[in-house]
């Protein structure tokens, strides 16, 4: 079964593998991450999140649901890696606006 998942949410998945500069492409300009109990807003700081996690760990993402709920894209994902509690079931809820991604929050 394939999954198909919106464009810019596709874009995001691939370009996770990259770099954290393809990562905030991503993003609009004012764009707001939640991620570990933090917040990152703008595409600087959303690379810079990014690069920061790369650094730190090693991990592949693999989506294997998705869903719309209450006007945001919830794709649900296998993270394995170098990270405490790997493997983990990780929730990506994508705020889309146009081709780009107004919000992101992870939940575990």
């Amino acid at each position: 079964m394939t999954l198909h998942l919106p464009q810019p949410v596709d874009a995001y998945f691939t370009a996770d593998k990259a770099d954290g500069e393809a990562v905030s492409n991503c993003f609009t300009a004012n764009a707001v991450v939640k991620d570990e109990g933090h917040t990152y807003q703008g595409q600087a700081a959303i690379k810079k999140w990014k690069d920061d996690v790369a650094t730190k760990y090693t991990y592949t993402c693999d989506p294997f649901a998705c869903e719309s709920q209450n006007g945001k894209t919830v794709v649900t994902c296998r993270l394995q890696g170098n990270f405490p509690g790997s493997p983990a079931d990780l929730r990506f809820l994508f705020q889309l606006t146009g081709n780009k991604i107004e919000s992101l929050e992870v939940i575990p």
